[in-house]
């Protein structure tokens, strides 16, 4: 448009001016076109002691590669990525390279918008509907973020999940395991399959997702190779305690891949199940029945509760109080761990949280996911929630469970206290 024109251009209708937006993007290239010269400065520096037979510098900057976008949480951001040369690769043949970890050579994408990606589609975000959604957040068009893109990134996930399923556990130990399952109905699927998660808690107190594949829930088989492959890739040494829900299967498995580590059947699991044994009008009170066992403050407070359940409910409602009471030996073991554990080890609930979202977009879509997906979508999702998964308060205790002090409702049993309750 010349200068002498008086024509107006207006917004269109799908513009959004954002100034702050604008200040954003401009002072995100300008931050990260510094922190690339600052890496190219250090590794230059590093190679500074290479020369060349004439004394020169063998590794030299090389100029800028060509501008690309890359999509990031405030929208595209334009950056060339600085190069170097390596003066003297004919001669010996081998090159020195200079790759960046800030800004890889083929990155389009920051990584917080990867994990934002599977998130978006177990909440029922169709990839063909990615570009719309996220056009607000990163402009119009949404660029590098097209269904075939998105496509090519499920590749992406495949390998990530391929490598991971065969990292090394030899360093590795955990104190507490949680084991659950998910039932995932696919499209043109005959069987619901399920989805096996294993997390463990390391001797620092931080979760971390152990063993994930599809298997049968109430498989033994499935839970066996699950525990054995864990086992087989360096996991010598059992955890001290797995909490799961009455799966027959996993139970069975872990007595015979782990047979030291004892068991904790799931509270939240179990009150659902009693309470499915009578009307609904009972289950409000029967319900708070049930919760009066387990904040019991030590384990007689619990076992009278547990009696009291008993007594108060067996004449009418007998299959309720059976389901409660056949796995009463495994319903409070959590007693003899440190108190500050208990939040955490008397449910599934560390699983469960996750896949709640996972159990949202497959109601949302009325199972119209393959299982292939279903798979590569919860195991992004989890990756992702993990990095924000709360630690086990009292971290402290773990040394102690680790070396085998012996816990009495919660507490650390000394000499002193051993001699008064003689």
């Amino acid at each position: 448009m010349n200068e002498d024109s008086n024509v107006v251009r207006l917004r269109q209708p799908e513009e959004i001016e954002d100034p702050l937006t604008t200040i954003l993007r401009t002072g995100a290239r300008r931050l990260l076109e510094q922190a690339i010269e600052a890496e190219v400065d250090a590794f230059l520096a590093a190679m500074k002691d290479i020369k060349l037979a004439d004394g020169r510098d063998r590794v030299v900057r090389h100029g800028h590669g060509p501008e690309r976008t890359i999509q990031t949480g405030i929208g595209p951001v334009e950056v060339r990525r600085a190069k170097v040369r390596d003066r003297g690769a004919d001669e010996d043949g081998e090159r020195i390279r200079f790759t960046s970890a800030i800004l890889p050579r083929w990155a389009r994408r920051s990584k917080s918008l990867d994990a934002l990606l599977p998130v978006l589609y177990l909440r029922g975000v169709s990839t063909g509907d990615f570009q719309d959604a996220l056009s607000a957040l990163l402009g119009k068009d949404a660029p590098n973020l097209s269904p075939s893109v998105i496509a090519r990134l499920k590749q992406d996930w495949a390998a990530d999940y391929a490598r991971w399923q065969k990292r090394d556990l030899s360093a590795r130990r955990y104190v507490y395991i949680w084991a659950d399952g998910v039932y995932l109905q696919a499209r043109m699927e005959p069987v619901a399959e399920c989805m096996l998660v294993i997390i463990g808690a390391t001797p620092e107190g931080k979760k971390e997702l152990i063993g994930f594949q599809v298997g049968v829930r109430e498989s033994a088989q499935s839970w066996r190779e699950l525990l054995i492959d864990i086992q087989a890739r360096g996991l010598s040494i059992a955890p001290e305690l797995a909490i799961a829900d009455g799966a027959l299967g996993f139970w069975k498995a872990l007595e015979e891949v782990f047979p030291t580590t004892r068991h904790q059947r799931c509270w939240q699991h179990k009150t659902v199940n009693v309470l499915n044994k009578v009307a609904k009008s009972v289950q409000p009170g029967m319900k708070q029945d049930l919760r009066e066992v387990w904040i019991a403050p030590d384990r007689e407070t619990a076992e009278t509760a547990l009696a009291t359940f008993v007594k108060k409910y067996a004449a009418k409602y007998v299959k309720a109080v059976e389901c409660l009471t056949k796995d009463r030996d495994a319903l409070l073991p959590f007693y003899d761990f440190p108190a500050e554990h208990w939040d955490h080890i008397r449910t599934t609930n560390p699983i469960e949280s996750v896949f709640a979202t996972v159990r949202h977009r497959t109601v949302r879509t009325k199972g119209a996911l393959s299982q292939e997906t279903a798979k590569l979508m919860v195991f992004k999702l989890i990756t992702a929630a993990a990095k924000t998964w709360r630690r086990l308060q009292g971290k402290n205790q773990l040394p102690k469970v680790i070396r085998g002090v012996t816990f009495r409702d919660g507490i650390e049993v000394t000499d002193a206290a051993s001699q008064n309750a003689a």
